[in-house]
């Protein structure tokens, strides 16, 4: 099962490492990252692998708005089937 897993907000030092610290933390792997920086603008688009997520998907997706809250950023998770479903033309 996967997810995918957007950050967007004001650039600062740590972003991908606080990120990925809090997915390691509920067993959440990080498949691929794609990120940029827009002139101040950060930019990130992560596809994660949640088959051994520890907790229940929807908790996960709150926590990580919270750390999007706690560091400025907009953080939002999509179960990938969503997603799919959502682009699919």
């Amino acid at each position: 099962m996967r997810a995918v897993l957007t950050v967007v907000g004001k650039d600062a030092v740590g972003i991908l490492a606080r990120v990925a610290g809090e997915c390691a933390k509920y067993g959440v792997n990080i498949s691929e990252v794609s990120q940029t920086v827009l002139q101040d603008m950060f930019c990130m688009i992560m596809l994660c692998d949640i088959s051994k997520l520890t907790i229940d998907f929807g908790e996960f997706s709150d926590k990580m708005k919270v750390v999007g809250d706690e560091t400025g950023m907009a953080v939002q998770v999509m179960h990938s089937d969503i997603f799919d479903s959502m682009h699919r033309i």
